[in-house]
């Protein structure tokens, strides 16, 4: 039996997929890349916003075609499942099975029927790395106790369970065990962890066991600014492995706005907390998230923002479109912005980032930096790398590195930035060194 995975959506989600990968490793199934191949295909999908659901349900059409070759089973997990289970299924009846999130703890057994499979193991139990070898995501809670006013995922995946310290140590373990160098430690709010299990924020906790492991760089992704105490950017100064890479999502730059997302905190405070960070870390990379289009946003809450994107200058920014979600409180909000409107000042706000970033990158020409190859281009005869500045999920721009030597993927070299162009850094390898 062949099988193919398809896993859409964020980095949480592809946890989710490489455990689903894991329970098949013990069974004989081979895993492959080509559709046509596959005797089954599992959908991992997301239900976040409009665009991801639109996304989700052309892949699942466009495997669905597949049902007239070789493919006979096709399953459809996630999000999205979890959200439109029912009104998928009257859809949809070429999909198999839409499987709940909810169902996750009975996964072997639902498998097991469906795939006439008796060797299937539990879902968690084991782990099928799908990202190169030298990083991983760990994942350190699901769902979230936030109820931000634009966002589906508490709906979706209910609140937030954060997972004991000591497990995610072992897993954590086990990864570096295979070789991974760079954790990144993921959530739907990583600053909120332990505070359900243990009755406080303890994000800074599990930074210290970690930490043990040695690895290279532990990068932690989704904090929110209000939960970013004195204590936990302490700990993250003690810590050898922790980079000092912020990934803070504000969403706006006015108060009122922000009350209305129902987001804790003020632009005073996003203001005071950034200078902090930049006091404790010089060397600090700043990366946030922010909305266009939200209910009552008008010319002036957006320039606010604008201004306040200017005043920070964040290393790196993402920004998308308000998404009217049903069952969010920002659903039934009146006085809405007009899509033409909410796309005109999403373009703004991207081409003020996109002059930030050039002239960010115009002062690292000259300058020597450490980075991670994690690739070779043979058309173009250069490598592909990122330093600490930039995650593993194409929101930070790329590196490009020249080498007349041979370099290892996943080995890190100091390289001389060249030249910039946009978002992406043009490198030479110190040869004299390696």
């Amino acid at each position: 039996m062949n099988l193919g995975l398809i896993s859409l959506g964020c980095a949480k989600n592809l946890v989710d997929s490489e455990y689903i990968l894991g329970m098949f490793k013990k069974c004989g199934i081979k895993i492959v890349s080509d559709p046509s191949l596959c005797d089954v295909i599992i959908i991992n999908t997301c239900g976040f916003i409009e665009s991801a659901k639109k996304e989700a349900i052309d892949t699942i059409l466009e495997m669905a075609d597949y049902k007239s070759g070789r493919l006979k089973k096709l399953i459809v997990c996630g999000c999205l499942s979890q959200r439109y289970k029912e009104e998928l299924e009257k859809e949809i009846p070429e999909v198999d099975a839409f499987i709940r999130i909810d169902d996750y703890q009975r996964l072997d057994e639902i498998l097991s029927d469906l795939l006439n499979q008796n060797d299937i193991v539990p879902f968690k139990a084991e782990r099928s790395l799908v990202t190169p070898g030298h990083f991983a995501y760990l994942k350190i809670s699901d769902g979230c106790d936030n109820r931000c006013a634009y966002c589906a995922i508490p709906l979706i995946r209910g609140d937030c369970r954060s997972y004991a310290i000591e497990d995610l140590y072992k897993e954590a373990q086990m990864l570096k065990d295979r070789g991974v160098k760079e954790l990144n430690i993921i959530a739907q709010d990583t600053t909120y962890y332990g505070h359900d299990l243990y009755g406080e924020f303890s994000l800074k906790n599990l930074l210290k066991r970690l930490d043990e492991l040695g690895f290279k760089w532990i990068r932690i992704l989704y904090m929110y600014p209000d939960e970013i105490d004195d204590s936990l950017l302490e700990t993250m100064k003690e810590c050898r492995s922790v980079i000092p890479y912020f990934d803070i999502p504000i969403q706006y730059g006015n108060d009122r706005i922000l009350k209305l997302m129902n987001r804790r905190g003020s632009v005073a405070l996003i203001k005071e907390r950034i200078a902090k960070i930049r006091e404790m870390f010089p060397d600090a990379v700043l990366r946030t998230t922010l909305i266009t289009g939200f209910p009552h946003e008008t010319e002036e809450t957006f320039n606010d923002t604008l201004k306040l994107v200017k005043e920070i200058g964040f290393d790196s920014l993402g920004a998308f479109t308000f998404s009217k979600e049903e069952g969010t409180e920002a659903y039934n909000m009146n006085e809405t912005v007009t899509e033409e409107d909410a796309k005109r000042r999403l373009d703004i706000l991207m081409r003020t980032q996109l002059d930030i970033v050039r002239e960010k990158n115009a002062v690292k020409i000259g300058n020597t930096i450490e980075v991670m190859i994690e690739d070779y281009e043979t058309l173009f005869d250069r490598y592909t790398a990122r330093s600490y500045a930039q995650a593993p999920d194409d929101v930070d721009g790329k590196i490009y590195v020249y080498s007349s030597k041979e370099l290892k993927i996943g080995g890190f070299y100091p390289v001389v930035v060249q030249r910039a162009e946009t978002y992406d850094l043009y490198t030479e390898v110190k040869e004299d060194i390696i």
